[in-house]
């Protein structure tokens, strides 16, 4: 069965688009189960990150339709949502998760974090029992090119990530940290960046809020911040001039009420907010307030276009490297497929030598000669092994199969124009 992909990424749809097909914790197990049930599909691994969900499925012809009906319903999506989809299958299937896998399909072009997402899902469709040999071997495969690409290219050089192009947008909003206040709410590797990148630029003060009160100590006091409670960001968020976001939760935790007490509070003070998050943890409509500038992750794609030029030609070089790889990769699944032909073909002529060995061994015991038996046991040998072919050919030729003749001539070694 082929390989096929169906998704959206930020290429294809915007942050309110997305926000509506993300699948977390339980959710993608339950979202990996269904889809394996449905018709003429056999395997699915399911990447959903906030700036991409695709499937990856080994199916039928009809199963990216199959899979899109699925999700329409689970979601209740809108038919104009069909818009925002992509399909690849094969080759271009192929292609997509190797440039997904070496950073090149991200928004941020070279990222790693992608890479580590992509073994997650690997791991999580493992657990689920959707992944078989197929799927599974071309990921395998596939995370031994992302590492190839990364110590053979510069795409990984001087690493920009969503996190850095988020403390420097709000760098250029306030020239300088010193003196101002940072409310960062989660704790996953984003927070924890955005942390580090903050401390290294002197924020005045820093305030991690998480549902895990614990892990939000850890990594405040890692460093030099406070945790808060998550209950109690309506009382920090007054003092913070920069609001930044990414949790996993599948409702807002920033409500406009919260942000409109805030901003009385603070008597007309300007709050800097970032929403990383999908689904977003801010209203949207929290934007239309004045004296906050809410950019969502997908306002931060031209500050990260402007770091990462010098990247652009190493993934030039990257996406050559690819096309090596994908032939590489196409060579050794078409060499697999060969190797159950030529064992039933050996087993089919070893049981032929072994049929004639025994006639053989007959006419020697009624008395004939060893050249007369072995004169017996060639000529018989050769045709029972040139029988099939021989009518296959003939065949071929009454219905103009050049293909076959074709074949027959590369597979046999042969030249009909060869004189003795």
């Amino acid at each position: 069965m082929p390989l096929q992909i169906l998704g959206l990424n930020h290429n294809t749809a915007p942050v309110e688009i997305r926000e509506q097909v993300v699948f977390s914790g339980d959710g993608i197990a339950r979202a990996l189960t269904s889809v394996a049930a449905l018709p003429g599909i056999d395997e699915v691994v399911l990447l959903s990150t906030c700036n991409r969900t695709e499937f990856y499925i080994i199916a039928d012809g009809g199963g990216c339709e199959q899979l899109y009906q699925w999700l329409h319903s689970d979601r209740n999506l809108d038919p104009s949502f069909a818009d925002s989809m992509f399909t690849h299958s094969d080759d271009a299937a192929i292609r997509h998760i190797f440039r997904v896998a070496c950073g090149l399909d991200s928004m941020v072009l070279g990222e790693t974090q992608i890479l580590g997402q992509l073994k997650d899902a690997f791991r999580q469709a493992q657990d689920a029992s959707t992944l078989q040999n197929q799927l599974g071997q071309l990921l395998q495969h596939t995370f031994a090119v992302a590492k190839k690409i990364r110590t053979d290219t510069q795409i990984g050089a001087r690493p920009v990530s969503v996190a850095s192009a988020a403390v420097n947008l709000a760098d250029q909003f306030f020239a300088g940290f010193t003196k101002h206040t940072a409310l960062l709410i989660g704790a996953g590797a984003t927070i924890e960046l955005l942390a580090k990148y903050l401390s290294d630029k002197d924020i005045g003060r820093l305030f991690i809020a998480n549902r895990s009160i614990d892990r939000a100590r850890d990594l405040a006091g890692q460093y030099g911040g406070f945790a808060v409670p998550l209950s109690e960001i309506e009382g920090i968020l007054p003092e913070a001039d920069i609001l930044i976001c990414s949790t996993a939760s599948p409702n807002p935790i920033i409500h406009i009420s919260h942000m409109e007490a805030a901003i009385k509070a603070r008597k007309r003070r300007p709050i800097f907010a970032i929403d990383i998050a999908v689904p977003r943890d801010i209203e949207p409509s929290v934007g239309d307030l004045e004296d906050v500038y809410l950019y969502s992750i997908d306002d931060l794609d031209k500050v990260i276009q402007q770091g990462q030029g010098n990247r652009k030609a190493a993934a030039i070089e990257a996406d050559k490297l690819l096309d090596e790889e994908i032939r590489r990769y196409q060579s050794i699944e078409w060499s697999k497929q060969a190797v159950p032909v030529i064992a039933t073909l050996r087993e089919q002529c070893e049981t032929m030598r072994g049929e004639v060995n025994a006639l053989a061994q007959r006419r020697l015991a009624r008395g004939k000669s060893p050249h007369e038996a072995i004169e017996y046991a060639t000529a018989a040998l050769m045709k029972r092994i040139l029988h099939n072919p021989s009518v296959s050919l003939r065949k071929a030729g009454e219905d103009s199969n050049e293909e076959l003749i074709n074949a027959a001539h590369i597979l046999f070694d042969l030249d009909t124009d060869k004189k003795e």
